[in-house]
């Protein structure tokens, strides 16, 4: 049975052209049939487009399907054509039948030795459905990216010596462009923002209650700027609202990173919204909700057993729609203001962090094995087992910074393709 993040491939139309080689020495009629066969199992929608490849390289993702063997000739003679259409990598789809993968080995030996990038797609129906759908869903991403904007409010936090961005790389690899916004911008807008004294929210004390119009107006400011800037995210110095308004940007944070905004941003992809003016963890979470539509979890490992590969992870803020339910709470370090205890549904977990420079990524699958509520720490707390404990020593020996990403769900290949992908 097919798991239910495999199946978001039909939820994205006929975005997959199968492009088909076929040797003249086999019966069309018999090849058909295995090939609707063939198809036919992997549950996918596609648009299958036949020997014409006038439109090769136009699709989200183009599949390459080698019916048969005898085919490395006709592949080198529409090679020429391919690549003016398209720098993407080759992508062999192959059943195994009538020598396909054999022949399939043959011209992806050729691309390797003329240093272009390929790969053949063949296995169990399940493999192929699993691998293409990452395929596909990377491919969309990427796509989604180009000409996103993403905001720094303020610069980033002072402790953050190693947490920096490569504007240029950023906006090569990933076709992102970083807009610097300072932080006057910001607290003029809130400063020219109504109040308003509507309390929604559970409010468990008299303190919590009187921040709560200050916390709306940050959270009104903030989207203000998203529609002037045209933004489809940020990441905010939110610490030094704590001395000018004496308030916290975590109650904001938390409505945006679930939100969709309508003018001015992709509202395809909603907003995103960072904490501490930390841009590698604005990527990051950027990368996850093109990928997987929800923002992820930015925290800090707190404390972490390398022998048993367990891990607490924490911070004052937390997506709305990642959570079965939350709790309002002051901010852990300053006592004051708006914080989030969000409680999240045990089960698989993603950590996923990529570096400024776009050099270095970690990505690590675990089990979600409870929430806590312990006061000394931030106030939405994770304790995660990694399915892999070594995988514990990167956060002991060589980690990106200190915030990471976490997001329900197994997604360490659909990830590991994405980074994959833009250092091709």
């Amino acid at each position: 049975m097919m798991n239910i993040e495999a199946k978001a491939v039909n939820e994205q139309g006929k975005k997959i052209a199968i492009y088909t080689l076929t040797s003249e020495l086999h019966d069309e009629r018999a090849v058909a049939a295995v090939t609707q066969e063939f198809l036919n199992s992997l549950h996918i929608e596609y648009d299958l487009r036949g020997n014409d490849y006038a439109d090769y390289g136009s699709h989200s993702l183009d599949l390459i399907y080698v019916r048969t063997g005898g085919t490395e000739g006709i592949f080198l003679r529409l090679l020429p054509q391919m690549q003016a259409q398209s720098d993407k990598p080759f992508y062999l789809l192959t059943s195994g039948k009538s020598n396909s993968l054999a022949a399939s080995m043959e011209i992806l030996s050729y691309l390797r030795q003329q240093g272009f990038k390929g790969e053949i797609i063949h296995g169990n129906s399940q493999y192929i459905h699993d691998r293409i759908n990452n395929l596909s869903r990377v491919a969309e991403a990427m796509k989604l990216l180009q000409g996103t904007r993403l905001g720094i409010i303020g610069q980033p936090s002072d402790w953050l010596i190693s947490s920096r961005a490569d504007k240029d790389k950023v906006r090569q690899c990933l076709g992102i462009e970083l807009v610097d916004i300072p932080m006057k911008e910001l607290l003029d807008t809130i400063a020219a923002t109504p109040v308003k004294n509507e309390v929604t929210e559970q409010t468990p004390t008299d303190a919590i209650r009187q921040s709560l119009p200050v916390a709306h107006q940050i959270y009104e400011a903030l989207k203000a700027l998203v529609v002037r800037h045209r933004l489809s995210g940020f990441t905010l110095r939110c610490f030094d609202l704590l001395t000018a308004v004496h308030n916290t940007g975590c109650l904001a944070l938390a409505r945006l990173n679930s939100e969709r905004l309508q003018a001015g941003t992709k509202t395809e992809m909603g907003i995103v919204a960072g904490c501490e003016g930390d841009v590698p963890a604005l990527l990051t979470m950027t990368i996850v909700k093109a990928l997987t539509g929800i923002s992820g979890f930015q925290a800090n490992p707190s404390n972490i057993d390398p022998e048993t590969g367990t891990m607490t992870l924490a911070h004052c803020t937390i997506p709305l729609n990642m959570v079965e339910h939350y709790e309002l709470d002051t901010h852990f370090e300053s006592g004051i203001g708006i914080g989030i205890r969000g409680h999240i549904t045990t089960g698989p977990v993603t950590i996923f962090k990529v570096s400024g420079d776009l050099r270095r990524s970690f990505v690590a699958e675990g089990e979600l094995i409870r929430n806590e509520s312990k006061p000394d720490l931030c106030r939405t707390q994770l304790v995660v087992r990694l399915t892999c404990p070594a995988d514990a020593n990167y956060f002991l020996t060589h980690p990106i910074g200190n915030h990471h990403i976490v997001v329900p769900g197994r997604h360490k290949s659909l990830f590991e393709d994405y980074v994959s992908d833009y250092h091709t």
